[in-house]
């Protein structure tokens, strides 16, 4: 199988230790590329390091985080657009909302959003949204949008099968992780409904660990359990998940 992970944190502390040896059993998986988000201002740098490291494997975006959206969010959104002017990257992310544990700056994270979106029509790259209890404002940050040519993906995708074609209808495609495998989970109907042509595969390592490593530190060489549980939800094959799932990655982030 070739598989590209479209969410990692590899280049956060969890991986100081071992990072060469969780890439490389990411490679020995079948991931052949592992795409970064940015956090912010203090996250630029360990991740254009790893970049650096590993150039053929581990590629990086550029954005501002939800949360990382507080009173100096114009100077966090200034060093962005900074980066975006001198350095190439594959998507402009991890941007959205995130109204869970703080809703203090929900207009400044609207505007931050919409910059964002801004900086993906400009340079016609994806973007990459966090949505945690923020879906409908995302959705009506984007629909005052839609007159602009953009698309990319909801990253560990949270809603329900409703609003699943609701971000497929917007032009969007579903990023899937390790959540689709718990019990209690919304993503198996989600998936079902959605099939393998919508969504394309995500860790959010080292968050989020599929079944049967909940509970641990995630990795990308965990996608393969995500292969699985997508076959078995959708009577489709794992191979051709996998192939599915990688030409939905590689046409989205142009790989």
């Amino acid at each position: 199988m070739k598989l590209i992970d479209t969410h990692t944190h590899i280049y956060l502390e969890q991986f100081d230790k071992d990072r060469p040896a969780a890439i490389e059993r990411a490679l020995q998986a079948g991931v052949s590329h592992m795409l970064m988000p940015n956090i912010d201002s203090r996250s630029v740098a360990p991740m254009l390091a790893v970049a650096e490291d590993f150039p053929d494997a581990c590629i990086p975006m550029m954005g501002l985080h939800p949360t990382s959206v507080k009173e100096n969010y114009q100077e966090e959104l200034d060093d962005i657009g900074d980066w975006l002017e001198k350095k190439c990257f594959v998507a402009i992310g991890e941007t959205g909302m995130d109204l869970y544990w703080d809703i203090t700056f929900i207009e400044q994270q609207k505007d931050s959003l919409a910059r964002h979106v801004n900086w993906a029509v400009q340079y016609g790259l994806p973007l990459v949204l966090h949505a945690r209890n923020s879906l409908d404002e995302i959705f009506d940050v984007l629909t005052a949008h839609r007159h602009l040519s953009f698309t990319g993906v909801f990253h560990c995708f949270p809603g329900d099968a409703r609003q699943a074609a609701k971000a497929l209808d917007l032009g969007f495609v579903l990023g899937i992780g390790g959540v689709v495998t718990y019990k209690k989970s919304l993503m198996p109907e989600v998936v079902k409904f959605a099939g393998p042509d919508n969504v394309i595969l995500e860790t959010d390592a080292p968050y989020l660990a599929p079944v049967p490593h909940r509970g641990k530190r995630n990795e990308s060489a965990f996608l393969t359990h995500m292969v699985q549980k997508i076959a078995e939800l959708t009577g489709v094959g794992v191979e051709e998940v996998a192939a599915r799932t990688t030409a939905n990655a590689q046409k989205l982030f142009k790989i």
